[in-house]
């Protein structure tokens, strides 16, 4: 996908048009289109609470799907695309890195807490099973001790529950417009422009 030269001014325009014309592909088997999908955890994020980093982390999470060389996921799927990875990129110039942490290592959370709390893997779908394998597993002892040295660690797992809860096909949330406002006021705290 190529990418217009993005800025300050326009991120938020550019996320909602992805938005608009692609969030109504299915999500990896799941029963509801990316855009519920993110749309869900970070609408679950906002009931509970959550500081806008985290609302807005959990909204952007699978933005990669979109802007992925490599294309979106699918259940027939030998190899990872690396939407994550891909997402980060796009967004890495206009957020604060505890907002790419949670995109660029949320897969990575899903094999660390398959590691380290054996009771989450029943939480996963199938679908969420078979990236996992595609992802590389379960995390080793190594992986662990060194993934835990991140120090936006807790706020990525917050958002990596927040991607397993955002599956429900009978939920209803707000648009990407409700959310756009705080989309930008978090680019515009991390590049230093004050609210006019």
């Amino acid at each position: 996908m190529n990418t217009p030269e993005l800025t300050r001014d326009t991120i938020v325009d550019f996320i909602g048009d992805i938005f608009a014309r692609c969030g109504d592909e299915e999500y990896l088997g799941e029963p509801v289109t990316m855009a519920e999908h993110m749309l869900q955890g970070a609408t679950i994020a906002e009931q509970n609470g959550q500081p806008e980093d985290i609302i807005v982390a959990a909204l952007l999470h699978d933005i990669g799907h979109f802007t992925s060389e490599f294309g979106t996921f699918s259940m027939e799927d030998t190899e990872d695309r690396y939407h994550e990875e891909a997402g980060a990129k796009v967004l890495a110039a206009f957020f604060p890195s505890v907002v790419i942490d949670c995109v660029r290592y949320h897969v990575a959370a899903k094999r660390y807490l398959c590691a380290t709390k054996p009771e989450y893997f029943k939480r996963l779908s199938d679908a969420s099973i078979h990236s996992l394998n595609l992802q590389g597993g379960p995390m080793s002892a190594e992986e662990v001790t060194e993934f835990e040295k991140n120090p936006n660690l807790k706020k990525i797992i917050q958002v990596r529950y927040l991607d397993e809860a955002g599956k429900r096909p009978d939920m209803q949330t707000p648009d990407y417009a409700h959310f756009a406002p705080m989309v930008q006021r978090i680019v515009d705290a991390h590049l230093g422009v004050s609210a006019s």
